[in-house]
């Protein structure tokens, strides 16, 4: 049976009313035009829906039967056209990202497989990782642990990264081709709860005092200032290249500390059909740059300079 969604739409509204003459003033119809299109709609199917009277109009047993299925297909159908209407629209993902990581290849080849769709990024600053759980990105590389509960998240593994000691290029261990925890048996390391990084106290160095610990507001480079005066040093994953512009910081592999992984984040339930294809680059790309780039690290040399 072909039912004109037009006069189903007519007959919610003139039963909404119970009155033909508001119904048709509420859909700009003259009166007996909306008549004869609630007669339409009781001939295509069968039934008489109202009881007319000069009170008004009531609806028959049919046309209560009738009404909630109706307001049921004209829901249907408004969400079919928006669906349509949705996927004819370019489609659009914004990727975050955490600091010290790099995406660049992973974001060129979902643009080169999706031409028509919308990709972005977000670079992601320590206090910013809950950007995904906002709602303000729709998937977050990043390095475990995460700052948020993964519950109806899914976590894809992309990588683990290696660890390096980062410290001053005149700390006694800057020369050293790797060290071990043992060997830093002297810093007193203290783990981040929402990154992987691990920062020293800061302590005296020569006739110069220990200055104050890190704050909360202080910056990444503010750290970087402690290391490379030789008051503090970290472990940075190996891919976290942003103490390497430096001279006068220098990188050294730790070969007895467990790696860090390098995960995608995207919400559990999230129907944006660009993810799919985003988690099949990213293991593609981010996992094997990154693995590559962990072979590569130059030992016993200070960043900036080549071997």
């Amino acid at each position: 049976m072909d039912v004109d969604l037009r006069l189903v739409r007519y007959f919610t509204v003139v039963a909404e009313y119970g009155n033909f003459g508001r119904a048709a003033t509420r859909l700009h119809l003259a009166q007996p035009s909306l008549s004869r299109q609630i007669q339409r709609l009781e001939a295509q199917l069968g039934v008489r829906l109202f009881d007319r009277s000069p009170q008004g109009s009531s609806l028959t047993d049919a046309g209560q039967a009738f009404l909630p299925r109706a307001r049921i297909l004209l829901q249907e159908a408004e969400q079919a056209a928006r669906t349509a209407r949705a996927a004819a629209q370019p489609h659009t993902v914004t990727i975050g990202y955490a600091e010290g990581l790099v995406i660049t290849s992973c974001v060129q080849e979902l643009r080169r497989r999706h031409p028509d769709g919308q990709v972005r990024t977000r670079h992601l600053g320590w206090r910013d990782m809950h950007a995904l759980a906002e709602g303000r990105v729709d998937a977050l590389v990043a390095y475990r642990p995460l700052a948020f509960p993964t519950d109806g998240f899914r976590v894809t593994k992309l990588h683990e990264e290696s660890r390096v000691l980062v410290t001053s290029a005149r700390h006694h261990l800057a020369k050293e081709k790797a060290v071990s925890l043992r060997t830093l048996s002297a810093e007193e390391l203290v783990a981040c709860v929402s990154t992987p990084v691990v920062w020293s106290t800061p302590k005296p160095v020569g006739d110069r005092p220990a200055p104050p610990p890190p704050a909360i507001d202080d910056s990444y480079e503010d750290k970087l200032e402690l290391i490379a005066t030789g008051h503090c040093v970290a472990i940075f994953p190996v891919g976290d290249r942003r103490a390497a512009v430096r001279e006068d910081i220098a990188l050294v592999p730790v070969i007895d500390i467990d790696p860090c992984e390098v995960v995608l984040v995207t919400r559990a339930d999230d129907p944006n059909p660009l993810l799919g294809p985003l988690e099949d680059v990213a293991r593609a790309l981010l996992g094997t740059t990154s693995r590559r780039e962990n072979n590569e690290l130059p030992v016993n040399c200070p960043p900036g300079r080549s071997r």
